[in-house]
C-alpha cells in the first residue's frame, strides 16, 4: 500500500500523539492536519496548538474545536434517553465521545482532501474499534492508521528515546512511570493501568479528580429539580440551560457530595477484561432523574420494553457501534418513546447517593384516584382482580395438574 499523503490526525498534545504526530511525518513523509476535541475535558488546549506548530504543523492545519454543546446534544442526551448503562454499571462516558471525534476526523480529511486519518490507540483496547468503525461507517473509502499497531516502539522507554530524537518536549514527570492513565470529557473521567491494574486492590483516593470521598461530602443534603422535555433535561431549578452547561452544573453537584464514583472490572470487545475508576457525577444524577420523570409519563408496556432493549443498545455503544443501522433503529424507537416525556423531577443528594423524591408532570399517568388506600369512589373495582387472576392462572393450573397425573 502506498504511503498516504494527507493524514488528520486526532492529537491531545500530550506526548503519546506529539510522538505519533512525529513518527507519521518521519515514516510516511506525509503532510500531517491535527484535530483536537474540547470535549470538556478540563484542560487547556491552546497548548495543543503550539505543540502542533513546533512539531512543524501549518497554522491551517491545526484545528482546535469546542464540540462540547454537539457532544451533549447530540450523542450524551440520546443515549441517555435510552437509560444506557453497560453491564449495569458503566455510564459509557468514554465510548460515546468517539463517534463524534471519528465525525470530525472525517469532515477534516474531506476538507484538507486527506486520505487517511490516524489515532493514538492502541492495539489492546476498546477506542481502536471505535474510532475505525465510525470512520469506515462515514467514510468506507477512508484509510485508517493506527501507529501502535503497526511501529517498534513498544515500550515506554522506547518511547522517550524516540521523544528525544526529535526534540519532542517530555514533561519531566513523563520519565517515570505514570501511576495511571486518563481519559476525560464533560461526561465523566477513565482513570486505568498502573496501580489500578490489581483488581483485589483499592484504588487510592488520589485518583479520583471529579467528587470528594463521601465520608467527606458536605453532612447536609442538596435538593435540585430537573425540567426534563422529551426527554432531555432543559433546566435545573427552573432555569433553562444548554445541553452543555446543564451537564457541567450537574458535575458540579454532584462532585460537591460524592456522586458517580465506580470501581468497574469489565468485558473489553476485543476479549479482554480491564479494571477501571470512572467518575460520572453529572451523568449519575441525570439517569436518576430521567428514570424519575419516566415513571410518570411511559405506560408499563413501553418502558419493559425499552428497558429489554437497552442492554443490546449499551452495548452497540461500548462496541463502537453508533453510525450503524441498528442503533439508529433502536434510537427511533426509544425516541418515540419520549414524546410525553415531559416535567419536572426533584432529587436528593446526600454524600455519595442521588434519590428522586418527587417527581410531576402534565403527561403524568399516575392516578392517585386508583392507587389510594382510602375510598377510590367507584374509580377501580377490586371485583375485577378476581377474573383477571383466575385468566393468568389457568396455564399455571394445568401444568400443576398435569405434574401431578404424571410422576417423574
Amino acid at each position: 500500500m502506498s504511503a498516504p499523503k494527507k493524514v488528520v490526525l486526532a492529537y491531545s498534545g500530550g506526548l503519546d500523539t506529539s510522538i505519533i504526530l512525529k513518527w507519521l511525518q518521519t515514516e510516511y513523509g506525509c503532510e500531517v492536519i491535527t484535530f483536537t476535541a474540547d470535549l470538556g475535558q478540563g484542560e487547556e488546549l491552546e497548548p495543543a496548538r503550539a505543540k502542533a506548530e513546533l512539531l512543524g504543523i501549518k497554522p491551517e492545519n491545526i484545528h482546535i474545536e469546542d464540540v462540547r454543546e454537539e457532544f451533549v446534544r447530540d450523542f450524551v442526551f440520546p443515549m441517555f434517553r435510552a437509560n444506557a448503562v453497560y453491564e449495569g454499571l458503566y455510564l459509557l462516558g468514554t465510548s460515546i465521545a468517539r463517534p463524534l471525534i471519528s465525525k470530525r476526523l472525517v469532515e477534516l480529511a474531506h476538507q484538507h482532501g486527506a486520505d487517511a486519518v490516524a489515532h493514538g490507540a492502541t492495539g489492546k483496547g476498546n477506542d481502536q474499534v471505535r474510532f475505525e468503525l465510525s470512520a469506515y461507517a462515514l467514510d468506507p473509502s477512508i484509510r485508517v492508521i493506527a501507529p501502535w499497531r503497526e511501529w517498534d516502539l513498544t515500550s515506554r522507554t522506547k518511547l522517550l528515546e524516540f521523544a528525544e530524537q526529535n526534540q519532542i518536549p517530555i514533561a519531566k514527570d513523563k520519565r517515570g512511570e505514570a501511576p495511571f492513565s486518563v481519559d476525560a470529557n464533560l461526561l465523566h473521567t477513565s482513570s486505568e493501568g498502573k496501580a489500578l491494574e490489581n483488581p483485589a486492590q483499592e484504588a487510592p483516593d488520589y485518583v479520583y479528580q471529579r467528587t470528594v470521598n463521601p465520608e467527606d461530602a458536605p453532612d447536609t443534603p442538596e435538593y435540585v429539580e430537573i425540567t426534563f422535555e422529551r426527554g432531555d433535561a432543559v433546566a435545573i431549578n427552573g432555569e433553562a440551560m444548554s445541553p452543555a452547561t446543564i451537564l457541567t452544573k450537574l458535575n458540579e453537584l454532584g462532585g460537591k457530595h460524592g456522586i458517580g464514583r465506580l470501581d468497574f472490572v469489565e468485558n473489553r470487545f476485543v476479549g479482554m477484561k480491564s479494571r477501571g475508576i470512572y467518575e460520572t457525577p453529572g451523568g449519575t444524577v441525570l439517569l436518576e432523574a430521567h428514570r424519575g420523570i419516566e415513571q410518570i409519563t411511559l405506560d408499563a408496556g413501553s418502558g419493559h420494553l425499552k428497558d429489554s432493549l437497552m442492554p443490546r443498545y449499551a452495548e452497540l455503544i461500548y462496541n463502537g457501534f453508533w453510525f450503524s443501522p441498528e442503533r439508529e433503529m433502536l434510537q427511533a424507537l426509544i425516541d418515540k418513546s419520549q414524546e410525553n416525556v415531559t416535567g419536572t423531577v426533584r432529587l436528593k443528594l446526600y454524600k455519595g447517593s442521588v434519590q428522586c423524591v418527587g417527581r410531576w408532570s402534565e403527561y403524568s399517568l399516575y392516578s392517585e384516584a386508583h392507587v389510594t388506600f382510602e375510598d377510590d369512589a367507584g374509580a377501580y373495582d377490586q371485583k375485577d382482580a378476581a377474573g383477571f387472576i383466575r385468566l393468568n392462572a389457568l396455564r399455571l393450573k394445568l401444568i400443576a395438574t398435569r405434574n401431578a397425573r404424571v410422576k417423574k
